[in-house]
């Protein structure tokens, strides 16, 4: 189960690149377009960040038992 959490926090950094290439490609064509997916792939930062903070406190708790 832990290496399944792991590899949903890459994902989610995974995603972040994908965002940012796309934001930075569509800037001078769509600059809308270009934040939305700019704002997307930080939102994907945040979640990635706090999923490996849950999963560290989820799986020391279970540890300490």
């Amino acid at each position: 189960m832990l290496t399944l959490y792991k590899i949903l926090e890459i994902g989610y950094l995974i995603m972040a690149a994908f965002f940012i290439y796309h934001g930075i490609a569509s800037f001078s064509v769509n600059t809308t377009m270009a934040l939305v997916y700019l704002g997307l792939a930080a939102m994907a930062i945040f979640m990635y960040f706090f999923k490996r903070n849950f999963r560290k406190k989820r799986f020391e708790n279970q540890n300490k038992k």
